[in-house]
């Protein structure tokens, strides 16, 4: 009987409130020091090295699968004040986050692929609608009373989250207008105007020599390319599903995009809607993990687009992507804490 009372204790005790934000706090403290001591490349040409990389991924995935645990715990508990549904949808955007973590660490470290769609992208983009949907139903369920100020505010959060957005997925063409175009992109133009100046008439052939330095220079240009197909491990398959998926990469970015901005607003109008009530804080961790989704998000989608051929994976501020999980993780822990506590608080009143 003792030993059976010793062991609920000691697991009651490290599944405590605040075991699981120590641990979550630990966990992104980690995170941040390996991101920032490891996160510099060894040089241009050798980039990240492969062992960085499978610690971003463990840190990341560990992160949101650990959330999705603690808001299925709280769909679960019939006690949660702003509804089990809301955790529902929670808890399925961070297990969704969890699985296209793990999908994209497949293709990028063991296919050697950097494909612009990938299968993970059907459970990111399932993870935007469950987690809207869940947020969606917090807002819902509790009346939006807001002031002028706090309007205002909302207005100017969305309206710096929709103009974020635009500039990060403003197409080629817009940024030549404002002059914001690459460089890289302002140099095809001028080098390609002579070519196209050329006349019918070939030049004539001077020399053997000048042929076999000609042969020696294409040889050394394609050398690059058949060393690139030689490190490619993917399968047939995965590339022809690649192929396949490629077409849908601008649609997909701009889900991506709206679905950004989207839990941004939502975000602020739950932390407005929360704000000072007995369950502040936890809608308060909510909304710092929308915010750090979005700042992650956005960079990503800025290297993406804007820094041509400079991207890769692990870059310091995709930190952000594993502080949101732990702060959607610890906003499940204090409802739960919070609402278990109220209900026994009632309990021992009724008692009394």
């Amino acid at each position: 009987m003792s030993s059976t009372s010793e062991k609920s204790s000691t697991s009651s005790s490290l599944l405590s409130a605040q075991t699981l934000v120590i641990a979550g706090i630990v966990w992104a403290v980690m995170a941040l020091l390996f991101f920032l001591l490891f996160s510099v490349p060894l040089s241009a040409e050798e980039g990240l090295p492969l062992w960085y990389s499978i610690g971003t991924y463990i840190f990341e995935c560990g992160a949101y699968l650990g959330a999705a645990l603690v808001c299925f715990r709280n769909w679960q508990s019939p006690h949660m004040v702003s509804g089990r549904n809301v955790w529902l949808g929670i808890g399925l955007g961070m297990l969704f986050y969890f699985i296209a973590g793990v999908l994209f660490g497949i293709w990028e470290l063991y296919f050697g692929l950097d494909p612009d769609v990938s299968p993970a992208d059907a459970f990111y983009l399932a993870s935007y609608v469950v987690l809207i949907g869940g947020m969606v139903v917090a807002v819902t369920s509790k009346r939006l009373n807001l002031e002028i100020w706090q309007w205002a505010l909302l207005a100017g959060i969305a309206a710096f989250g929709i103009a974020v957005a635009i500039w990060v997925a403003a197409p080629d063409s817009w940024r030549a207008q404002l002059g914001m175009a690459p460089a890289a992109t302002q140099e095809e133009v001028v080098t390609s105007a002579p070519a196209t100046a050329a006349t019918g008439r070939a030049p004539a052939l001077e020399n053997s020599s000048k042929l076999q330095a000609k042969a020696d220079a294409t040889d050394a240009a394609s050398a690059p390319e058949e060393e690139e197909e030689a490190e490619i491990k993917a399968p047939a398959w995965v590339m022809a599903l690649d192929k396949q998926l490629a077409p849908h990469k601008n649609a997909i970015n701009l889900f991506y995009i709206v679905g950004d901005v989207f839990l941004l607003i939502i975000a602020t109008a739950l932390l407005l809607a929360f704000w000072g009530g007995r369950f502040s804080q936890s809608w308060r961790m909510i909304a710092a993990a929308t915010f750090s989704l979005y700042i992650a998000d956005m960079y990503f989608k800025w290297r993406d687009t804007q820094a041509e051929g400079s991207y890769q994976s692990g870059s310091l501020l995709e930190v952000f992507f594993v502080f949101s999980a732990i702060l959607f993780g610890i906003g499940a822990i204090l409802e739960h804490d919070i609402s278990t506590r109220s209900r026994q608080s009632r309990r021992s009143r009724r008692a009394a």
